[in-house]
């Protein structure tokens, strides 16, 4: 089937494929046949993943033929009921492994104690850990900014430093750093600040770290599996966000989950340094 121009062939896509089938779009228009069974062997550390988009991650690789590590701070039942939810894989078992990710001993823990669990070495790691404050500046508590730095970009080098050695030893590492489309934006106080530190520091490891791990980074947009709580939070810029994004609704944790997949696959494995919005278009400027 040809094509004129690629913005006729996406529109093809459009009508035929769901986001469901999202991995299969990718395959078909990069001649990959690439699938989401394409990580079986690797293993895995999911950092807050005891709920939401974390879970929902570990879900998704799992999934994918990857043993996965679900971190949690002090959510222990919540994270052994995502374990026992996680289908089998070949080469290992899934495990609930504890600990603050903000914090330098823990950090290196979670990874040692991943790799023993999983008897291998840990190839992928994603940094999902992160709270939300929106206060202004002036409002902030020290203790409130001091918790968003720590647990979002801090965490982040800590969990890297943790593992990027075995990865580096192993010969093949991925790292997907979760940012937020609240990067792109300047109201959105300590939390604009550490998404876009995530999105600097992507790119400075995807330099240091390379060739052997790549390091990528996804901006979500506000998920829609949350909205019921952005509208307890804060009424009016849930129905701001609604209304602004382009779209027309707004992303879900499966399709976040699916993006983190890929960016392990091989359909990646000439990307690194790279945030991707997955946002609906809502980063976009309008007048």
């Amino acid at each position: 089937m040809k094509y004129r121009s690629l913005s006729r062939l996406f529109r093809h896509y459009k009508r035929r494929f769901r986001i469901r089938e999202l991995p299969q779009l990718v395959a078909d228009m990069t001649g990959t046949h690439a699938t989401m069974a394409e990580l079986a062997g690797h293993r895995a550390v999911v950092t807050g993943a005891s709920r939401n988009l974390g879970a929902e991650i570990a879900l998704r690789l799992a999934a994918s033929g990857t043993a996965v590590a679900v971190n949690y701070r002090s959510s222990r039942d919540e994270a052994e009921v995502v374990v026992a939810s996680l289908p089998d894989v070949d080469h290992g078992r899934h495990l609930a492994v504890g600990g603050d990710v903000s914090d330098p001993s823990d950090s290196e823990r979670i990874i040692a104690e991943a790799k023993r669990a999983l008897d291998g070495p840990i190839d992928i790691l994603v940094n999902n850990a992160g709270p939300y404050i929106a206060k202004p500046f002036l409002e902030l508590e020290e203790g409130e900014f001091d918790r968003v730095w720590n647990v979002k970009a801090k965490a982040t080098y800590l969990m890297t430093r943790a593992a990027a050695p075995g990865m580096k030893d192993h010969g093949w590492g991925r790292i997907v750093n979760l940012s937020a489309s609240s990067a792109y934006v300047r109201n959105r106080s300590i939390y604009t600040l550490a998404n876009a530190a995530i999105i600097t520091l992507t790119e400075e490891l995807a330099l240091e770290l390379a060739p052997e791990i790549l390091v990528n980074a996804i901006a979500p947009g506000q998920i829609y599996e949350s909205l019921g709580e952005l509208r307890e939070k804060a009424p009016e810029w849930a129905e701001k966000v609604m209304n602004s994004t382009p779209r027309g609704r707004l992303v879900t944790r499966r399709e976040l989950a699916d993006m983190v997949v890929l960016l392990c696959s091989p359909v990646f494995d000439s990307v690194t340094g790279v945030t991707v919005p997955v946002d609906g278009g809502l980063r976009l400027n309008t007048f």
